[in-house]
Formats: structure tokens, sequence, C-alpha cells
């Protein structure tokens, strides 16, 4: 976002200053060669007045002050100087060639000798490119008495007005990259708080409810906006907090009055005893009396699973798989269901303390419900660099596309579920897996059971 922002404001300042030197550069351009012609044009009357004298006595050529004059004007402007009498003939000249040089075949030495000045630029057959030239006559009286004529290749009089250009370009990449500086300082400013507010905003997504964003620094709205965040993030906190704190004790109050109800259900059970119609509602009563147990038990466990630590812990998920496996096989041998269990020796993943036992034990306790006898429910984990895998996979009537999308929600129970079933083991799951940054799945096994899919990341990955 911050370079984002920076290459806007860069872009404008840019823009900014293209529109507005670009014409004056041409402008500037023109007003300076404008400027470089007058000189010269200045000069060169200067240096027709000098000669005048010497000119008009034919003493040009002999005269020691004007070649000298001639010889540093042009040592020092970079031009050559020709002064050319009124036949035409170079008498004086900063090249040595000059004297005795035939000029009429100049168009604008012949302008000149007519009495109008002339200022331009024309091919030269012997520089071979364009010839800057200014020619203005010499007077004596109404009588022209010779020519100076001051040259220049084209390219150093377009370079010498460019150079001012070139100033304005230096001024213009100057401005730009103070504008840089400033952009970026201004930039820094704008996305720094907005960077910490999305952190935060990560942060509380993620689900640590404690984060609150800095409404100290940055710009009055984002301050503002960081102050709305907390607030926001405080009353969620809250909310979550009597949510779970009324759950758990819901749970905890309840137990009480549900074991003196099934104590007397018990009781009453015992003095009915060989009254059938009295004793099967006692006995359905008791019945929905253990749901009920079940369900309080699965929403404290949903509970102490919303509570557990952020941080997760390294455990062996290979070992606790085997343990938990040899916990159930005395239950699953009762149904005649085989527990095949293929994990590696050592597989350690990062989990919140206490949770793998639990996910093993919801997963293996939902499989065998629905396990037909004579059936196999196998338990394996897939060890790969940054992710381990550890698969329940059982052979009963499995579940269709809409059930695996709801199974994980809370109290959902499908069709072939337990009748005494809370629907939370897998809500309770998901959450354990989720608070350990893995994630759970239900997929379709090759047998058309269920292949509950749980990844938990590895040290690697850590």
């Amino acid at each position: 976002m911050r370079n984002r922002l920076l290459l806007v404001l860069v872009g404008v300042v840019a823009l900014v200053l293209a529109v507005h030197d670009i014409p004056l550069a041409g402008h500037l351009e023109r007003v300076e060669r404008d400027r470089l012609v007058t000189s010269l044009e200045r000069d060169a009357f200067i240096m027709a007045g000098r000669a005048e004298e010497a000119l008009q006595d034919g003493t040009a050529a002999d005269e020691p002050i004007l070649r000298s004059m001639v010889a540093r004007y042009s040592r020092e402007e970079g031009v050559r100087v020709a002064v050319i009498n009124s036949d035409g003939i170079g008498v004086v000249g900063s090249d040595a060639n000059v004297l005795g040089q035939d000029f009429t075949n100049r168009p604008e030495v012949v302008d000149a000798l007519s009495g109008a000045p002339k200022t331009g630029q024309r091919p030269s057959t012997t520089l071979g490119e364009d010839l800057f030239f200014v020619a203005v006559p010499v007077l004596s009286g109404d009588h022209v008495v010779g020519v100076v004529r001051l040259t220049a290749p084209e390219r150093v009089v377009a370079g010498r007005a460019a150079g001012k250009v070139r100033g304005l370009l230096a001024v213009g990449l100057i401005s730009l990259a103070i504008a840089v500086a400033v952009a970026a300082l201004f930039a820094r400013s704008i996305t720094r708080p907005i960077n910490r507010l999305q952190k935060a905003t990560n942060q509380l997504a993620a689900g640590d409810l404690d984060t609150r964003a800095d409404d100290t620094d940055g710009p009055p709205e984002i301050r503002s906006l960081a102050g709305s965040f907390n607030s926001m993030a405080g009353r969620l906190g809250q909310l979550v907090d009597r949510q779970r704190a009324f759950a758990g004790t819901a749970s905890h109050q309840l137990r009480t009055p549900l074991t003196a109800l099934r104590l007397r259900l018990e009781q009453l059970a015992m003095q009915v005893e060989g009254e059938s119609e009295v004793g099967e509602t006692v006995e359905a009563a008791l019945f929905e009396t253990d749901r009920l147990h079940r369900m309080i038990e699965g929403l404290l466990a949903l509970s102490r699973a919303e509570d557990a630590a952020v941080g997760p812990i390294e455990v062996d998920l290979g070992g606790l798989v085997r343990d938990r496996a040899a916990h159930w096989v005395p239950l699953a041998d009762e149904r005649s269901v085989e527990i095949v269990v293929d994990v590696p020796d050592r597989v350690t993943v990062l989990a919140v303390a206490g949770a793998v036992e639990q996910i093993i034990d919801n997963l293996v306790d939902n499989a065998l419900e629905v396990s037909p006898a004579g059936s196999m429910l196998q338990l394996q984990v897939n060890a790969g660099t940054h992710v381990a895998e550890l698969h329940v996979i059982d052979e009963g009537p499995g579940m269709s596309v809409a059930e695996r999308a709801v199974a994980f929600d809370r109290f959902w129970r499908g069709e072939a579920s337990a009748p005494g079933g809370s629907g939370l083991g897998l809500a309770i799951v998901h959450q354990l897996v989720a608070a350990g940054d893995g994630t759970a799945e239900l997929r379709p096994s090759p047998s058309g059971g269920v292949d509950a899919v749980v990844r938990f990341r590895t040290l690697a990955d850590s």
C-alpha cells in the first residue's frame, strides 16, 4: 500500500512538472536563442564601428588593434570572425584563410554589402553542416565600406540555447527528488498506522480478542478509525466471553439437577420393576437423561476447546494414535469391528495441549457408532515435510456431499448417527484443530464410508 501511494504521489508531481516545464523549456530555448542572436548582432555592429576607419582607408589588414580584437573575440565566444572590404575580399579574420578570400559568393555577405544586415542559417558545403551567420554592413556615412561576418556551426548556437534547458531540467529533477522524499515521508505517515490497523484486524480475525490498535498515532481519521476498532474489539470480546461463560456456567449448573433427576429415575425404575408399560417410560426417560448428560459434557468440552491456549505445543502424533487405539480396542471387539493402526514410529506435530487425544477419541467414537459388525476401522498417519495427516477411515454408510459440508456444525446429527448422540463431537474436533492452526475435513472412503482427515503442522512448518 505504501509503495502504491508513493507511486501515485510521485506520478502526480511528475505530471505537474511535465505540464509546467515542457512548454517552459521550449519557450526558454527560444528566448535564449533570441538573446544569443541579439548579442552576436550587437557584437558584430561594435566590431563594424571599430573597423569603419580602417576599411575606409584600406589599412584594415595592417591594423594590429583590429586584428587583436577579432582574435580575442573569436577565442572567447567560440565563433569565426571575418572582416570583408567593399569588394567582398577578406582583410581580417580569426582564421588565416580569410585573408584574400572572395566572399561575394556568400549570400549573406552580398546582402550586407547592399546595406541590409542579415542573420540566419544555411547549409555550408565547407563545413558539411548547417552554418549560423550574422553579417552586418560597415557604414561610413551613407556608403558601405565593408562587412563584418560572424559564423558558427548551428549546433554550437543550438547547444548554447539547450544549456539553459538542461539547467531547467536539472532543477526539475531536483524538484522531483525532493517531491519523492516528501512523498515517501507522507506515504509512510499515512500507511504506517493503516498497516498497524490492518495487522490488528488480522489478529482479531485469527481469534485474538485481546488485540488493540494504536489510536495515538497517525492522521485524525486513522486515529478515529483505530478507536472505533478498539471499541468494536472490546465489545466483541465481552460478547464472546459472556457467551462462553454462559455455556460453561449453564453446563456446570445443569449437572447437579441432572444427576439428581437420574438418581430419582433409577429409584423409580427399581420401584416399578415388573410393570412393563411404566418401566418402558422410565427407561425412555433414563435414555433421554443420558443423552442430555452427554450433550452437557459436550458443551463443556467445546467451551474448554474455545478457551484453549493459543500457543500449540509439540506432541507425538504417532504415539498418541497407538495409545488411543489400544483404549478403544475392547469396545470395538464388542461390536466386532477391527481397528487397524498404520502410523510411523514418531511424528512430532504442533497442537494444543490435550487436543489430539480428544480429536482421536471423538473421531473413533463417531466411526464406531456407524461401523457395521465385521467391518474394519483404520487409523493412519501420513507424515509430510510441513504437514502430518491423521486419517480415521470407517466402512459405514458414508455421507453425502451436503452432509459433509455441515457435519462440523454444532448439534448436527446425520441419519446414521446413534440415537443418543449430542451432535457436538465433530464441532469439538473442528474447534480443537483450529486452535492449533490445523484443518479438518470429511472425505468419502474407497469402501463407501467416511475418511476423516485432520492436518497438523509439523516442526518444519513452524
